[in-house]
Protein backbone atom coordinates (compact mmCIF):
# COMPACT_ATOMS: atom_id res chain seq x y z
CA UNK A 1 0.00 0.00 0.00
CA UNK A 2 1.27 3.59 -0.64
CA UNK A 3 1.26 6.16 1.72
CA UNK A 4 -1.01 8.43 -0.62
CA UNK A 5 -3.79 5.73 0.04
CA UNK A 6 -3.35 4.80 3.89
CA UNK A 7 -6.48 5.14 5.50
CA UNK A 8 -4.91 8.02 7.38
CA UNK A 9 -3.45 9.89 5.03
CA UNK A 10 -6.84 9.45 2.44
CA UNK A 11 -9.09 10.45 5.29
CA UNK A 12 -7.95 13.73 5.44
CA UNK A 13 -7.87 14.08 1.80
CA UNK A 14 -12.06 13.18 1.45
CA UNK A 15 -11.99 15.41 4.51
CA UNK A 16 -10.47 18.18 2.50
CA UNK A 17 -11.63 17.90 -0.88
CA UNK A 18 -15.40 17.88 0.92
CA UNK A 19 -14.52 21.12 2.59
CA UNK A 20 -13.43 22.10 -0.52
CA UNK A 21 -16.78 21.33 -2.50
CA UNK A 22 -18.65 23.24 -0.15
CA UNK A 23 -16.68 26.33 0.45
CA UNK A 24 -15.55 26.63 -2.96
CA UNK A 25 -18.98 26.66 -4.39
CA UNK A 26 -19.65 30.58 -4.19
CA UNK A 27 -16.65 31.23 -5.90
CA UNK A 28 -16.80 28.55 -8.86
CA UNK A 29 -20.06 30.32 -9.68
CA UNK A 30 -18.44 33.45 -9.76
CA UNK A 31 -15.90 32.27 -11.89
CA UNK A 32 -17.81 30.41 -14.10
CA UNK A 33 -19.78 33.91 -15.11
CA UNK A 34 -16.58 35.32 -16.37
CA UNK A 35 -15.19 35.24 -19.76
CA UNK A 36 -12.51 33.41 -21.06
CA UNK A 37 -10.70 36.83 -21.74
CA UNK A 38 -11.58 38.34 -18.66
CA UNK A 39 -10.48 35.19 -16.49
CA UNK A 40 -6.97 35.23 -17.94
CA UNK A 41 -6.85 39.09 -17.45
CA UNK A 42 -7.97 38.24 -13.56
CA UNK A 43 -5.09 35.46 -13.23
CA UNK A 44 -2.83 36.13 -15.85
CA UNK A 45 -2.68 39.87 -17.50
CA UNK A 46 0.02 42.20 -16.73
CA UNK A 47 -2.16 44.28 -13.93
CA UNK A 48 -3.21 41.44 -12.01
CA UNK A 49 -2.86 41.95 -8.30
CA UNK A 50 -2.04 38.86 -7.38
CA UNK A 51 -1.44 40.37 -3.60
CA UNK A 52 -4.96 41.05 -3.18
CA UNK A 53 -7.24 38.49 -5.37
CA UNK A 54 -5.58 35.65 -2.77
CA UNK A 55 -6.64 38.00 -0.51
CA UNK A 56 -9.92 37.70 -1.13
CA UNK A 57 -9.93 34.40 -1.31
CA UNK A 58 -8.36 33.77 1.77
CA UNK A 59 -10.90 31.14 2.94
CA UNK A 60 -10.57 29.24 -0.66
CA UNK A 61 -9.30 25.77 -0.91
CA UNK A 62 -9.22 26.09 -4.97
CA UNK A 63 -7.63 22.37 -4.89
CA UNK A 64 -5.69 20.30 -7.40
CA UNK A 65 -8.39 18.06 -8.88
CA UNK A 66 -7.93 14.29 -7.36
CA UNK A 67 -6.62 12.99 -10.68
CA UNK A 68 -3.80 15.55 -11.10
CA UNK A 69 -3.05 14.69 -7.08
CA UNK A 70 -2.61 10.87 -7.73
CA UNK A 71 -0.49 12.08 -11.32
CA UNK A 72 1.72 14.79 -8.65
CA UNK A 73 2.33 11.42 -6.26
CA UNK A 74 3.57 9.41 -9.66
CA UNK A 75 5.66 11.81 -10.81
CA UNK A 76 7.19 12.08 -7.69
CA UNK A 77 7.78 8.33 -7.09
CA UNK A 78 8.87 7.31 -9.96
CA UNK A 79 11.30 10.22 -10.37
CA UNK A 80 12.52 8.91 -6.66
CA UNK A 81 12.07 13.11 -5.67
CA UNK A 82 14.20 13.98 -2.71
CA UNK A 83 13.83 17.71 -2.69
CA UNK A 84 10.23 19.40 -4.13
CA UNK A 85 8.87 22.96 -3.97
CA UNK A 86 5.36 23.81 -4.24
CA UNK A 87 4.62 27.48 -4.92
CA UNK A 88 0.79 28.03 -3.52
CA UNK A 89 -0.17 25.85 -0.02
CA UNK A 90 -3.51 27.20 0.63
CA UNK A 91 -4.80 24.27 2.43
CA UNK A 92 -2.27 21.81 1.85
CA UNK A 93 -4.22 19.30 -0.25
CA UNK A 94 -1.15 18.67 -2.90
CA UNK A 95 1.28 19.29 -0.13
CA UNK A 96 -0.25 16.28 1.39
CA UNK A 97 -0.14 14.56 -1.87
CA UNK A 98 3.54 15.47 -2.74
CA UNK A 99 4.41 14.47 0.83
CA UNK A 100 2.95 11.21 1.00
CA UNK A 101 5.48 10.77 -1.81
CA UNK A 102 8.39 11.86 -0.04
CA UNK A 103 7.52 9.19 2.40
CA UNK A 104 7.17 6.18 0.09
CA UNK A 105 10.63 7.82 -1.45
CA UNK A 106 12.41 6.90 2.41
CA UNK A 107 12.18 10.56 3.44
CA UNK A 108 13.09 13.87 1.67
CA UNK A 109 12.27 17.48 1.75
CA UNK A 110 9.32 19.03 0.64
CA UNK A 111 9.56 23.20 0.44
CA UNK A 112 6.13 24.76 0.08
CA UNK A 113 5.55 28.84 0.42
CA UNK A 114 1.63 30.26 0.85
CA UNK A 115 0.55 34.30 1.39
CA UNK A 116 -1.89 33.54 3.31
CA UNK A 117 -1.08 33.02 7.10
CA UNK A 118 -4.13 31.64 8.24
CA UNK A 119 -4.19 29.17 5.19
CA UNK A 120 0.00 28.03 6.16
CA UNK A 121 -1.17 27.50 9.75
CA UNK A 122 -4.17 25.63 8.60
CA UNK A 123 -1.89 23.57 6.29
CA UNK A 124 0.31 22.56 9.26
CA UNK A 125 -2.45 21.09 11.43
CA UNK A 126 -3.79 18.69 8.25
CA UNK A 127 0.05 17.85 7.87
CA UNK A 128 0.19 16.82 11.50
CA UNK A 129 -2.66 15.44 10.70
CA UNK A 130 -1.94 12.99 7.92
CA UNK A 131 1.25 12.54 9.42
CA UNK A 132 3.81 14.22 7.30
CA UNK A 133 4.43 17.80 8.96
CA UNK A 134 7.84 16.11 8.90
CA UNK A 135 8.80 16.37 5.73
CA UNK A 136 7.29 20.21 5.17
CA UNK A 137 8.84 23.28 5.47
CA UNK A 138 6.36 25.99 4.84
CA UNK A 139 7.46 29.63 4.30
CA UNK A 140 5.33 32.35 4.98
CA UNK A 141 4.83 35.18 2.54
CA UNK A 142 5.68 36.39 -0.97
CA UNK A 143 7.10 33.11 -3.18
CA UNK A 144 9.28 35.71 -4.75
CA UNK A 145 10.64 36.21 -1.32
CA UNK A 146 10.44 33.10 0.31
CA UNK A 147 11.95 30.75 -2.96
CA UNK A 148 14.42 33.65 -3.82
CA UNK A 149 17.46 30.92 -2.81
CA UNK A 150 15.84 28.27 -3.80
CA UNK A 151 15.82 24.83 -1.83
CA UNK A 152 19.35 24.58 -0.41
CA UNK A 153 19.92 20.91 -2.75
CA UNK A 154 19.22 20.49 -6.14
CA UNK A 155 15.04 20.66 -6.94
CA UNK A 156 13.35 17.56 -8.39
CA UNK A 157 10.18 18.31 -8.91
CA UNK A 158 8.19 21.67 -8.44
CA UNK A 159 4.49 22.41 -8.45
CA UNK A 160 3.28 25.60 -9.47
CA UNK A 161 -0.12 26.85 -8.17
CA UNK A 162 -0.46 30.16 -7.26
CA UNK A 163 -0.76 33.44 -8.70
CA UNK A 164 -0.88 32.79 -12.26
CA UNK A 165 1.18 35.59 -13.20
CA UNK A 166 3.96 34.65 -10.83
CA UNK A 167 4.59 31.25 -12.78
CA UNK A 168 7.08 32.53 -15.13
CA UNK A 169 9.11 34.97 -12.58
CA UNK A 170 9.29 32.13 -10.20
CA UNK A 171 10.75 29.28 -12.60
CA UNK A 172 13.10 31.12 -13.81
CA UNK A 173 14.34 32.35 -10.04
CA UNK A 174 14.41 28.14 -9.58
CA UNK A 175 16.24 27.11 -12.62
CA UNK A 176 19.76 27.54 -11.18
CA UNK A 177 18.87 25.14 -8.54
CA UNK A 178 16.49 22.57 -10.74
CA UNK A 179 18.46 19.04 -10.93
CA UNK A 180 19.00 17.64 -14.47
CA UNK A 181 15.55 16.34 -15.64
CA UNK A 182 13.60 17.86 -13.33
CA UNK A 183 10.10 17.44 -13.57
CA UNK A 184 8.08 21.00 -13.71
CA UNK A 185 4.07 20.71 -12.95
CA UNK A 186 1.81 23.17 -13.29
CA UNK A 187 -1.72 23.76 -12.10
CA UNK A 188 -4.45 25.49 -14.53
CA UNK A 189 -2.78 26.67 -17.61
CA UNK A 190 -4.46 27.29 -20.99
CA UNK A 191 -2.18 26.93 -24.34
CA UNK A 192 -2.27 31.22 -24.60
CA UNK A 193 -0.75 31.07 -20.94
CA UNK A 194 2.80 33.22 -20.86
CA UNK A 195 4.01 29.75 -18.67
CA UNK A 196 2.71 27.48 -21.45
CA UNK A 197 4.39 29.64 -23.99
CA UNK A 198 7.66 29.44 -22.22
CA UNK A 199 7.94 26.02 -21.49
CA UNK A 200 6.59 24.77 -25.04
CA UNK A 201 9.97 26.88 -25.98
CA UNK A 202 12.29 24.75 -26.79
CA UNK A 203 14.84 27.62 -26.25
CA UNK A 204 14.34 27.85 -22.74
CA UNK A 205 15.54 24.49 -21.86
CA UNK A 206 12.21 22.39 -21.41
CA UNK A 207 10.08 19.80 -23.25
CA UNK A 208 6.89 20.36 -22.18
CA UNK A 209 3.14 18.51 -22.79
CA UNK A 210 -0.21 20.20 -21.84
CA UNK A 211 -2.50 16.98 -19.53
CA UNK A 212 -5.90 16.07 -20.10
CA UNK A 213 -7.21 17.20 -16.78
CA UNK A 214 -10.78 19.68 -16.71
CA UNK A 215 -8.39 22.59 -14.57
CA UNK A 216 -5.96 22.54 -17.35
CA UNK A 217 -2.40 21.08 -16.45
CA UNK A 218 0.98 21.38 -18.19
CA UNK A 219 3.79 19.19 -17.26
CA UNK A 220 7.12 20.01 -18.32
CA UNK A 221 11.12 18.45 -17.74
CA UNK A 222 14.52 20.73 -17.41
CA UNK A 223 16.98 19.76 -20.26
CA UNK A 224 19.00 22.70 -19.75
CA UNK A 225 19.91 25.58 -21.35
CA UNK A 226 22.53 25.62 -24.13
Amino acid sequence: MSTLTSSVVAAVLERLYANAAREDKPLREQFEKLSPEQRREMLEGPQADYRATYERMRTAYIPIEREFGILIYVLACARQAKTIVEFGTSFGLSTIQLAAALRDNGGGRLITTEFVASKAEAARNNLEAAGLSDLVEIRLGDALETLKYGAGSPIDLVLLDGAKNLYVPILKMLEPSLAPRALITADNTTDESPYVVYVRDPVNGYLSLGLPFKSGNELSMWTGKE
